[in-house]
């Protein structure tokens, strides 16, 4: 199942977009679909470390050096 939304593009790249679209002979969907998925999984990555560096900085985490982890695996 998919789902529909709408996005407001500035002119600039709405023209691109058009463009590559006409040249290419896919859709505009197509590439803006390609674009987001190609990208939001580096922005959860950085939404994910922002959220660690967080912990870290309020002092409920901790970084363990490579020994301590490795020696927790292999407890």
């Amino acid at each position: 199942m998919s789902k529909q939304t709408a996005v407001r593009l500035p002119d600039e790249t709405y023209e691109r977009l058009r463009a590559l679209s006409e040249r290419t002979g896919r859709t505009a969907a197509y590439y803006i679909r390609e674009a987001i998925e190609q990208h939001i999984e580096d922005m959860e990555d950085i939404y994910l470390a922002e959220q660690a560096l967080e912990r870290l900085r309020r002092g409920e985490s901790r970084i363990a050096s490579a020994e301590e982890f490795w020696r927790e695996l292999d407890d």
